[in-house]
């Protein structure tokens, strides 16, 4: 579909060898990495270290500021909230800081919650940043994912501009009638809006819906590549994960 090819907001066009990589073969290493993020010990300390150094040549090759990065990595705020009160409700054994009884079993579930969800995050902006929207798609296709996922995925990424300048219309709209939503009695409003937006978008939804049955769609997605990802292109993407499962290895061996 013509949307499919559309941009996102966090995709940093480029030439790079790391956006070179076929979206299948970035998508698997991302996911291999998260696994060894996640199966690592929450004691290994050096190893989380050795991580973020892993996904900082990455970012140097591919080209991404390391501010880029971090300014969008406060998406994961909330979990960094939640993980800091670990240590002020957690079991004993405490220790004392600033004059806090801090619990060590919640000080490690903090680090924990904290370490392997910014590197997560991390993990999921770089393929992001270096894959466009359409090679997503294509990836998932090459991955053998079910039809159904990548046709609401396609659907989804091709009218989600269309809402969202829906969004921005009635907004204007509401404001254009007196309503300010910075005060807390407008709240009303605000969610009536919300509620109104899902009805519309859903309306929308069943037209295209129809109007692609009438055109003889078949509820699949065409293919949107036949080219086979070659082993270079593999081993080439695969090689920071080798990296990270070493990292991982030498987690476990060492605590």
């Amino acid at each position: 579909m013509a949307g499919a090819g559309h941009g996102h907001p966090l995709h940093l066009a480029g030439t790079s060898p790391v956006h070179r990589l076929p979206a299948e073969v970035k998508i698997v290493a991302a996911f291999l990495g998260v696994v060894c993020v996640v199966l690592t010990p929450r004691e290994a300390f050096p190893v989380f270290g050795g991580y973020l150094v892993l996904l900082a040549a990455i970012w140097v090759v591919a080209g991404i500021p390391p501010g880029w990065m971090v300014r969008r990595s406060v998406i994961e705020a909330p979990f960094v909230v939640l993980a800091v009160l670990l240590p002020l409700t957690g079991g004993g054994p405490h220790v004392e800081w600033l004059g806090l009884q801090l619990s060590e079993p919640g000080l490690l579930g903090a680090w924990n919650i904290i370490v392997k969800g910014t590197l997560g995050v991390l993990t999921s902006l770089t393929l992001a940043a270096t894959t466009s929207l359409r090679d997503l798609l294509l990836g998932l296709q090459r991955l053998h994912a079910p039809a159904l996922v990548v046709t609401i995925v396609t659907l989804m990424l091709r009218y989600v501009d269309v809402i969202a300048a829906e969004g921005r219309r009635m907004r204007l709209a509401r404001i254009s009638r007196g309503h300010d939503p910075r005060f807390l009695w407008q709240a009303g409003a605000t969610a009536r809006g919300v509620g109104s937006l899902f009805v519309r978008s859903y309306e929308r939804g069943e037209r295209v819906h129809l109007a692609m049955l009438s055109r003889g769609w078949t509820g699949a997605m065409p293919r949107l590549s036949e080219t086979p990802t070659t082993r270079r292109d593999w081993v080439a993407g695969l090689a920071p994960v080798a990296v990270a499962l070493g990292l991982a290895v030498t987690g476990w061996v060492t605590t």
